[in-house]
């Protein structure tokens, strides 16, 4: 269990932060774990949306963190984002229904048996594809991560690389598997990924 940091030790870390300092992103990242994950839950009801949410907002962290200012709110400024990310992901939740009465109704005849096919074959299938036109190491990552259930520091230990690159490449892959996805007219393709990948 992490302490909550005083304001002077999370600008201190900020700042290294903005250097590019790993390890004071990752304490800043232990740090807000647990209660960004309680706070996503609240609203998506669900640990895996919860936890997904709470690292995008920590690759969009370290993505701008050139951007960041250490004399203003990194709890605020982190609170926003994932809330951002929060009523994206609802909004898209609600799309996934309208998505799964479009899919079910062009079945001539369907049951719940019909439902999960289509969800589990013809989905899975396409994100399939799409995770097929990743880079080698890209796919391996994103395989790690969402397969095997590997946390971003246990993928950087066993491949000998930086959190900094599998965050990066897990950010880049998912850029690329909506894309395709997207490009085939698919709707909702965030939600979809989640559900073929996530599960």
């Amino acid at each position: 269990m992490y302490a909550t940091k005083s304001p002077n030790d999370e600008r201190s870390l900020v700042l290294r932060l903005i250097n590019g300092d790993e390890e004071a992103f990752c304490e800043l990242y232990a740090a807000y774990k647990n209660r960004l994950i309680y706070f996503a839950m609240r609203f998506l009801k669900s640990y895996e949306y919860a936890e997904d949410v709470f690292q995008d907002a920590f690759i969009i962290i370290w993505q701008s963190r050139s951007f960041l200012n250490p004399d203003t709110s990194f709890s605020s400024y982190l609170y926003t984002i994932v809330r951002n990310r929060i009523l994206n992901q609802l909004r898209d939740l609600s799309n996934q229904d309208k998505l799964k009465e479009y899919i079910l109704q062009q079945a001539v005849d369907y049951n719940n048996d019909t439902r999960n096919e289509i969800l589990a074959n013809d989905l899975k299938q396409l994100v399939s594809l799409a995770i097929q036109r990743l880079t080698p190491r890209q796919r391996e990552i994103f395989e790690m991560s969402r397969e095997l259930q590997m946390s971003h520091k246990e993928i950087a230990e066993a491949l000998g690389i930086s959190i900094n690159t599998v965050q990066e490449s897990i950010s880049t892959s998912l850029k690329s598997l909506r894309s395709y996805l997207e490009k085939n007219s698919v709707v909702g393709a965030d939600v979809i990924l989640l559900l073929a990948c996530l599960n």
